[in-house]
């Protein structure tokens, strides 16, 4: 058996936790991730020993069996490359759904993040509409949060500003952005209404806190995030100035069927 230490998978996490850090986008303990580990990047590693039980809070027996690569709570992700035996954990859901084991990691006595409900049902639905989705990320981008404050909140009003901010956004995302209102985070209520909004996004945003995004892997959950990030800042630099050469929607209709995209027709003033 190999160490996981050496896995790609956790080289890989890492690295994007400590991105996201040097980025700020991740203060003090902000934010969170979890990853999907397939049976195969498990099998090969000394990680086959129950540590301790972790209870979950919430009916998980969809995703049981599966194992999960996930941030710590009280965590800080600037600790991550140094530290990850403390910092990160790696749990299997038990066939009660209610239950997680540790399998490694945590080894200060921690647990999972608090907005473990809002990951693992986020799993949830998006396993149901594709099942290549296995990363969950949860962060707090200066830009999207400053945006938030300032907007309407609504899936399509969000979506076309940010579309209309960067070519690139409607062939990145072309199923566009869900929104929350206010809600307490690290609730399951908070948790269910992302999971909700997850059925038809990948991108789900709760005001003046930050966004959950999803992806196949960790580079596709990051650089997801990453394109809204910049949309963002684009939208706040511009501010109120006249906007005279504007992203039509003609134009984005244009990019979506050149690049052959499935987007949001009803999005669009056509």
């Amino acid at each position: 058996m190999k160490n996981i230490m050496n896995a790609p998978f956790l080289k890989e996490f890492v690295k994007t936790t400590s991105n996201m850090y040097r980025l700020g986008w991740d203060e003090r303990n902000g934010g969170n991730i979890s990853y999907l580990l397939s049976d195969e990047e498990v099998k090969e590693y000394e990680i086959d020993e129950v540590i301790r039980e972790l209870p979950l809070g919430f009916d998980a027996k969809k995703l049981a069996g599966r194992y999960f690569l996930m941030t710590g709570t009280g965590k800080y992700f600037k600790n991550c490359e140094d530290d990850p035996e403390n910092n990160l954990g790696i749990i299997r859901i038990k066939e009660d759904g209610s239950t997680s084991e540790l399998m490694w990691g945590f080894k200060d006595g921690g647990k999972f993040t608090s907005e473990t409900p809002a990951h693992l049902m986020s799993h949830i639905a998006r396993l149901s509409v594709d099942p290549s989705n296995r990363v969950v990320l949860h962060t707090h981008p200066q830009n999207i949060m400053a945006m938030t404050f300032i907007h309407p909140i609504s899936d399509r009003e969000f979506t076309r500003t940010i579309w209309k901010m960067n070519n690139e956004c409607i062939i990145v995302f072309p199923d566009g952005i869900g929104t929350l209102p206010w809600m307490v985070c690290g609730t399951n209520e908070i948790g269910e209404a992302t999971a909700e909004k997850m059925k038809q996004y990948r991108i789900v945003i709760w005001p003046n806190h930050g966004i959950y995004g999803v992806g196949s892997s960790l580079d596709e959950a990051f650089g997801l995030v990453e394109t809204v990030e910049k949309a963002a800042m684009i939208y706040n630099i511009i501010g109120e100035r006249k906007i005279i050469n504007p992203i039509t929607d003609e134009d984005l209709k244009n990019l979506a069927e050149y690049f052959n995209v499935n987007y949001r027709k009803d999005f669009l003033d056509i």
